[in-house]
């Protein structure tokens, strides 16, 4: 043992372990070292490395003998608990930390576990986690609805979740408890962390919890340097995790803890298990029959309110793996957590359910219940959400060519009777897509051919019957052929090196999907070179499975030649390559665009062009879209440009497009005699005086606006004035309502011409009855697959501020909405664009995902009721008369939050305010009853927001605006 001497005592002892890990031990002890909590010591326990480790050690303890001591074992222990446990004992301070030597601390670790500590008197302090992926540099968190919030827990029993927090290394442990509880790792066996968390929740008399990551996990890349617990592979590591499991139990029933074992059972198969089960997949049948002797016993005297709790996939592997059916393991395997890929085959029996599998379990028995996946209801799920399975049967060199045969389940029927010609109206397209490195993916389409004819009685097209009373194998199958040449794939002038994997895209009604290509399991990598189509455009390609997840298809690439040697080069010329990069980066700003806009001005301005943009360039839709199909209606003669910012289908063809924020933008925007825009063209260009900005919004205003926002009202003066630069731009507003005046024209310092006029995109919606609008309405319906006699009920939430992209705006619970209202309603679901939702897919027969329409007006003509919180889109749906329901469970909130709202949203509701589902279910459930009693507030809400959508709007403005406006 070396020691220093320390000036002043410790307030927390952190133990490093290694062994054989010279080169990242400095990195760990560092980031002790650097803690702003400086009352730190580093305990570096060496496992009797047999590199030069311990020498490491020994240089860092004397360059801070203060703060560093080094011990070293006598053996090596072959694992973590032996040093651990020596650290344990070699600890000075109060409280305690571990620290694996591969890993590292972040800054305010110490210092924000330890203050916590110390104020909520916790025998422990347990924080987030940030996982690092060496090999693509990506971050995740270590189970984050653990530590969404701050809190302070009274006993495991308050919150028996957090025995899946079981590592060790993200928390600052009371020294007394340790020493009181004679807390050890048991040794001769890995995954000791788990029994060593497991006791110190159940023994912990107060816990607390920080939602901040306190430990940074290193995912080595290197299959070479895989940490234990990532090396799932050995035989001996599953028997080790059983084994631990059996520990814990033993400790449980012991310490009179036993009505802990359901919830620590849940956590064994949910994690430990559920680990294992993804990989079977990958696993040959010998080992696959090894890991079932090792963990079937165990699994069979699990709780069973554990077993039950399992996502319906996760049982089907289990009792497969019961059952010793062992290819079909492999099957399950590759769609766990992967709701989008079927089951290759399912059979329904003569009641109607349905199993996983070609043959039917014995009815009554323990296989029937765990492979009954009735609850799937594949036969009602829609074209975009329900389950398929594409595999591939034979891939196979043709020369420079690969050919690909193509096997398709569809248990479901997704494809039925639409397998015909490839871009045929209302039927399939079908086709492979490649991409590599960015560039535009490489298509190739293809057709199927239906080789095995479904039952009678068997699911087709989504929202079809069950098929109760007939027995047998439900959905086809499908197979193609078609010919890929790698060398057609889109490669940019510096090549590409790194993995891709092809999709299958499917589209029908308009609405596309794209899902994996699955690989033959045991398919043997094919190596090819592809000739170069220029001086530098070598390249190697390898594909083959790949050897995680689904084992999707994989193509790699490599460079080769010239593009190898210019990609070697790169390191040695770092400073030149990073000027450029610079260079390329100042040339592409958008400042420096800005200022090239301005000195375009010194060419004409065109009085026939106009630019229009929507949303930011989302598409053709809001306003500006009516207001450009009014100039085309009448044949005006001007020339329109719209600018997109990513997916450019919702366009009509042959209109003109231009990137948002790109050279071409820059030139439309200096030469156009009109900006038509619903949002905002970026601040950073000026407006030339000869050109006409008509700003249209994009929704009336209920939440505080502008000057009125806490970011303006409270920034800096520079902020408010690129925001008065901004708004002064507009040279006309349309002003939808008196009370759009007051709240956001005054909220903004608005001082220009207002057009006293409702919003052309409402022309649509005042005039919904008109054939035109009943057709949109009914196709959107098809698109969506909603079946025949059901209702729509549009969910439309805002987002929350400070939340965006976090889902959180969607606070109804959706599977009790859909049970509430029953087979009447299909529920569609359109969140904000600035925040994200995936349908679940236990609930895709009742729930359709309404993110694929650029243009809401779709939706709105198709539904029968909205149902929104603090949406603008309610001032919109004014305009169509249909019942309005505003879900507020968290009212007082959002209005007393920091932005705030205009209005006491109760004083102008149209509208019941239900703050839980089961209100809003039965509000739905007697809508009548509540448009009745409603009837009232929703004419003053009207008279209030949308007394001008008299439904010639476009009209009015482009009569305003271009004829009268025109030069």
């Amino acid at each position: 043992m070396t020691t220093g001497e320390g000036r002043r005592p410790p307030d927390v002892s952190v133990v490093v372990i290694v062994y054989n890990d010279a080169e990242r031990l400095p990195a760990a002890v560092r980031s002790v070292l650097a803690q702003t909590l400086n009352a730190v010591e580093v305990v570096i326990v060496d496992d009797h490395s047999t590199d030069g480790t311990h020498e490491t050690a020994l240089r860092l303890a004397a360059a801070d003998p203060d703060r560093v001591r080094v011990c070293r074992l006598p053996a090596n222990s072959g694992g973590c608990s032996a040093p651990r446990n020596r650290g344990i004992e070699e600890a000075r301070a109060p409280w305690l930390m571990f620290l694996d030597s591969d890993d590292e601390l972040p800054r305010h670790a110490c210092k924000s576990l330890l203050l916590t500590a110390e104020r909520t008197g916790a025998d422990f302090v347990t924080g987030e986690v940030t996982r690092l992926y060496e090999e693509s540099g990506t971050t995740g968190l270590w189970y984050p609805d653990l530590f969404a919030d701050e809190r302070v827990v009274e006993g495991i029993r308050e919150a028996p979740e957090f025995f899946f927090d079981h590592l060790s290394t993200n928390k600052l442990y009371a020294a007394g408890f340790i020493a009181r509880h004679r807390l050890r790792f048991p040794e001769g066996i890995h995954y000791e962390d788990q029994l060593f968390s497991a006791r110190a929740f159940t023994l912990a008399r107060r816990f607390a919890v920080v939602p901040w990551p306190v430990y940074i996990w290193h995912l080595a890349a290197d299959p070479a340097r895989l940490s234990i617990s990532s090396s799932r592979h050995r035989i001996r590591n599953v028997a080790d995790r059983i084994a631990v499991a059996r520990m814990i139990d033993t400790f449980l029933e012991e310490s009179g803890n036993a009505d802990l074992r359901p919830a620590k059972d849940r956590k064994f198969l949910q994690h430990d298990f559920r680990l294992h089960l993804g990989d079977l997949a990958f696993r040959g049948p010998e080992w696959t029959g090894r890991f079932a002797s090792e963990t079937v016993p165990y699994l069979d005297g699990l709780a069973p309110e554990a077993v039950a709790s399992l996502p319906r996939d996760e049982r089907v592997c289990l009792r497969l793996l019961r059952e010793g059916r062992y290819a079909e393991v492999r099957q399950c395997a590759r769609g766990l957590g992967r709701p989008g890929i079927a089951p290759r085959h399912a059979v329904r029996d003569g009641a109607g359910r349905l199993y996983w599998g070609a043959h039917l379990p014995a009815a009554g028995t323990e296989a029937a219940a765990d492979l009954d996946i009735t609850e799937w209801r594949l036969g009602e799920q829609p074209f975009a959400g329900g389950r398929i399975r594409h595999e591939i049967e034979e891939l196979a060199p043709d020369g420079p060519l690969l050919r690909v045969r193509l096997r398709t389940h569809d248990p479901a029927g997704l494809l039925a009777d639409t397998a015909g010609t490839p871009g045929r109206e209302d039927g399939l397209a079908a086709e492979l897509w490649l991409s590599a490195g960015g560039a535009a993916p490489l298509k190739v389409p293809f057709r199927y051919r239906r080789t095995k004819p479904g039952e009678p009685g068997e699911p087709g097209t989504a929202g079809t019957g069950t098929g109760t009373g007939v027995t047998g194998v439900t959905g086809a199958e499908y197979t193609a052929e078609l010919l890929l040449d790698p060398r057609r794939v889109p490669l940019r002038a510096k090549g590409f090196a790194g993995r891709r994997h092809p999709v299958i895209v499917l589209t029908r009604h308009g609405l596309t999907r794209r899902d994996p290509l699955l690989a033959p399991l045991d398919l043997r990598p094919l190596r090819t070179a592809l000739p170069r189509a220029g001086p530098l455009c070598g390249h190697e390609l390898r594909v083959a499975c790949e050897e995680r997840g689904a084992g999707r298809l994989e193509f790699r690439w490599r460079r080769a030649g010239a593009l190898r040697l210019a990609a070697g080069l790169a390191p040695r010329l770092g400073p030149v390559h990073r000027r450029v990069r610079r260079l390329r980066r100042r040339l592409a700003s958008p400042r420096l665009k800005a200022m090239v806009e301005r000195e375009l001005w010194r060419l004409p301005v065109d009085r026939r062009l106009v630019l229009f943009e929507a949303m930011e360039g989302a598409g053709y839709t809001d306003s500006p879209r009516y207001i450009h199909e009014e100039l085309v209606r009448r044949g005006l003669p001007y020339r329109s440009v719209w600018s997109y910012a990513g997916d450019r289908s919702s366009f009509p063809p042959g209109v003109p497009l231009v990137r948002r924020g790109s050279w071409a933008y820059v030139r439309t925007l200096a030469r156009a005699g009109y900006w038509v825009d619903s949002h905002g063209i970026p601040s950073v260009y000026a407006k030339r005086p000869e050109t006409r900005y008509l700003q249209t919004w994009h929704g009336q205003a209920l939440k505080h606006m502008g000057f009125d926002t806490p970011e303006l009202r409270l920034g800096g003066e520079e902020r408010r004035r690129r925001h008065r630069e901004m708004v002064a731009r507009w040279d006309v507003l349309i002003a939808p309502s008196e009370e759009f005046e007051r709240t956001f024209v005054r909220a903004n310092h608005y001082t220009g011409e207002l057009l006293r006029c409702g919003l052309p995109r409402n022309d649509v919606l005042v005039r919904w009855n008109e054939p035109a609008q009943r057709d949109r309405a009914a196709a959107a319906r098809h698109r969506l697959q909603i079946p025949d006699g059901r209702r729509v009920l549009l969910y439309a939430p805002t987002f929350r501020d400070g939340l965006r992209g976090s889902g959180d705006s969607i606070r109804v619970d959706l599977a009790e909405l859909a049970e509430g209202v029953g087979e009447e309603w299909t529920v569609v679901v359109r969140p904000h664009a600035y925040d994200r939702f995936t349908v679940p897919p236990e609930l895709g027969h009742a729930i359709r995902d309404g993110r694929g329409f650029t243009d809401v007006n779709d939706l709105l003509l198709a539904s029968d009721a909205l149902v929104t919180d603090y949406s603008s889109l309610m001032f919109d749906y004014a305009a169509l008369g249909r019942p309005i329901l505003l879900f507020t469970d968290d009212y007082e909130e959002y209005s007393g939050g920091s932005r705030g709202t205009y209005y006491d949203l109760p004083d102008i509701a149209p509208g019941p305010m239900p703050a839980t589902t089961a209100e809003l279910v039965a509000a739905v459930r007697d809508l009548d009853r509540v448009t009745e009693e409603w009837a009232g507030a929703y004419a003053r809400f009207r008279e209030m927001f949308a007394s001008r959508d008299t439904g010639r709007e476009s009209k009015a403005v482009v009569d305003r605006f271009f004829e009268g406006g025109a030069r």
